[in-house]
């Protein structure tokens, strides 16, 4: 009876969702509601600022309360009281975001301290909170409250795991502002927009939903789950066995290992990763000879090792100094101090290719670093095979890309919560079906603003530069998602566009950039948001008009101011055959006039129609780019 009663006690205590923290930022000129668990029909307060208010739970022990219109400030304290008494603190009242997507969105600031580590290292802020929502997913209804999780201000330290795009945002906003900024990042690496969509406004796609109700037998989740990771496992055990680099009597990491009959190769030669025109899998071990001055010695070092296809172990005279388990994230491994010593020095790296074509990627950096001075590592290394083996087989299924489970988990549970609008950072995933992009995202805006039952600024990223580079290609699945949001900026109210043609990098997915493609977020935020009287957009096409063999494009007033260059590029016109070829054009006013001798009777116009239109210059006097568009 004692543990019962204990028990009864323990559950009527009143008990807060995991947003409802110590640092949270509640929205500023808004409807604020505070909500939480208690015991049935218990009494519940709530105490901020000078107001008090009082509610009784329900019959589920659900209870709120609405805090009236709050002015931006803080930090602030609030008490929550039923027969136990809470008290959260270092409370903001500001603006809040959601940030979501894929990984261009979670890509953190520890990935791009090579680009920014000054500016980020002197930054701190009380007056940024940002807090990101775990990893999760349910198939079967939507949660009440998201995995435990923590808002953080801006400092160097925590800022390492802030998404670089949010920081960059909202240390933008907040100057021009001064405005207590949170962030909230429910975003999750690689998920397609049909994973944040909900059962009910996916009703149109049958195929989606039917994948979905595969994914509500629980039993097949889990059992999938375990036979999933049983082939990789099972792969990675070989590979470490017949490894020799790992099992013979001197490991190929030790700097005692002979490697006098090892080939060499350049590091950005990938012939050594080819079984004639194919991939080959396995382990491949390299090292090379560094010569370390006398000042470096004892000292700690920065070791970049550009990008890696797929995983990698770097040594530093046999001290293990990083790993990765993919191919995406930089190489920029710690030295720890007392590793480098005078004269030669051996870097050895284990490289795995799982099932690509196994490289160094050309254009990263590779060299060690020590305050101003850098050592090359680039050249000639010494290599050898420690095991080959077939490509790893795949991994299972990944349930969090499947429909509705990241909206049911990690969306539905913030719609008490009160925000200023949407940061939208995805499309990679959906590259391949841009034919039902359109009716996807719509779905979802319209979804989401009916949760959170405001019609908040919705701003999208455009997919950035990505490839080979090319001016033009006939097909291209980027070009043609590219052009989606684009046609969702203009059609759907309140829906602004960061065109990042320009920012990307041909040879990653995740470019560094991450601080332009914040700024010009905050432009949109300012306009849409703000109802600044300022250009956000670079030149957005509006209309054209065939006179002869010429194509006349014109763009949307208010971004049509262009800039002038001393050759355009990136425009191609097609004839009635439907073939694209590059064109010459030219800026006259405010319009771009097209044309290709070889095409008589020009039919269509597209502008920066490929993955990677390195090259293509149409900006506004803003310095802001075109969009990717093409004419219909």
């Amino acid at each position: 009876m004692l543990c019962l009663a204990f028990s009864l006690s323990m559950m009527a205590e009143v008990r807060l969702p995991q947003l409802v923290s110590d640092g949270m930022v509640l929205q500023r000129n808004a409807p604020v509601k505070i909500w939480g668990w208690a015991a049935p029909q218990e009494k519940v307060s709530v105490q901020f600022l000078k107001a008090k208010q009082a509610t009784t739970a329900n019959e589920k022990g659900e209870w709120e309360v609405t805090l009236k219109e709050l002015p931006a400030g803080g930090p602030y304290s609030m008490t929550i009281q039923a027969s136990n008494t809470l008290t959260v603190k270092d409370i903001l009242v500001g603006d809040v975001w959601i940030c979501s997507g894929q990984s261009n969105m979670e890509t953190p600031i520890s990935r791009v301290m090579s680009m920014f580590g000054d500016e980020i290292n002197q930054y701190s802020n009380p007056n940024i909170h940002y807090v990101k929502i775990p990893l999760t997913y349910n198939f079967h209804v939507p949660q009440a409250d998201v995995p435990p999780c923590k808002w953080v201000d801006v400092t160097p330290e925590t800022a390492q795991d802030y998404s670089a795009v949010a920081y960059f945002f909202a240390k933008e906003m907040y100057e021009k502002t001064g405005v207590p900024v949170g962030l909230i990042n429910s975003s999750v690496g690689g998920s397609p927009a049909e994973a944040w969509i909900s059962e009910e406004a996916l009703q149109p796609f049958p195929t989606l939903l039917n994948d979905m109700r595969i994914c509500q037998s629980d039993e097949f989740v889990a059992e999938m789950q375990r036979l999933g990771s049983l082939p990789g496992r099972r792969w990675q055990t070989i590979l470490n066995e017949q490894d020799k680099g790992l099992n013979e009597a001197v490991r190929w990491s030790s700097p005692a290992y002979n490697d006098q009959d090892w080939a060499t190769t350049d590091l950005l030669d990938n012939s050594w990763g080819k079984n004639g025109r194919y991939p080959a899998n396995g382990v491949f071990w390299f090292r090379k000879e560094v010569e370390i001055p006398a000042n470096w010695a004892g000292q700690a070092a920065l070791l970049f090792m550009g990008r890696i296809v797929d995983a990698d172990s770097v040594f530093v005279n046999g001290v293990c100094v990083g790993t990765t388990g993919y191919q995406y994230p930089p190489r920029n491994y710690s030295v720890p101090a007392g590793t480098l010593k005078v004269g030669k020095n051996l870097v050895t790296v284990r490289l795995v290719s799982q099932g690509g074509y196994p490289e160094f990627v050309k254009n990263k950096p590779y060299k060690l670093v020590l305050n101003n001075q850098e050592i090359s590592l680039e050249g000639q290394w010494k290599y050898k095979t420690g095991a080959l083996m077939p490509a790893a087989s795949g991994g299972g299924i990944t349930f969090q890309y499947k429909p509705t489970g990241l909206y049911n988990a990690m969306i539905s549970p913030l719609k008490n919560f009160a925000n200023k609008g949407v940061l939208w950072y995805q499309g990679e995933s959906n590259t391949g079906r841009a034919d039902e992009y359109y009716h996807l995202m719509s779905a979802l805006i319209s979804d989401w603003r009916g949760l959170w039952h405001a019609e908040s600024p919705f701003l999208i990223v455009q997919l950035a530069n990505f490839m080979a580079p090319a001016l033009l290609q006939q097909n291209s699945g980027w070009a043609e998602l590219r052009d989606v949001q684009l046609q969702l900026a203009k059609t759907i109210p309140n829906t602004g566009l960061a065109v990042t043609i320009d920012v990307g990098e041909w040879n990653d997915i995740h470019p560094l950039n991450k601080k332009e493609v914040g700024k010009r977020l905050a432009l949109q935020a300012r306009k849409l948001a703000y109802g600044e009287k300022i250009i956000a957009d670079g030149p957005i096409y509006q209309s054209s008009k065939i006179e002869g063999n010429k194509v006349v494009v014109s763009f949307k007033e208010g971004t049509n101011n262009l800039a002038a260059v001393d050759e355009l590029k990136g425009f191609a016109v097609a004839g009635t055959d439907g073939i694209f070829k590059l064109a010459q054009a030219t800026i006259k006013g405010n319009q771009v006039i097209v044309s290709n001798e070889e095409i008589s009777q020009p039919v269509k116009v597209r502008y920066a129609w490929a993955n990677n239109p390195e090259g293509a210059n149409l900006y506004n006097k803003e310095g802001l780019p075109a969009s990717p568009f093409e004419t219909k």
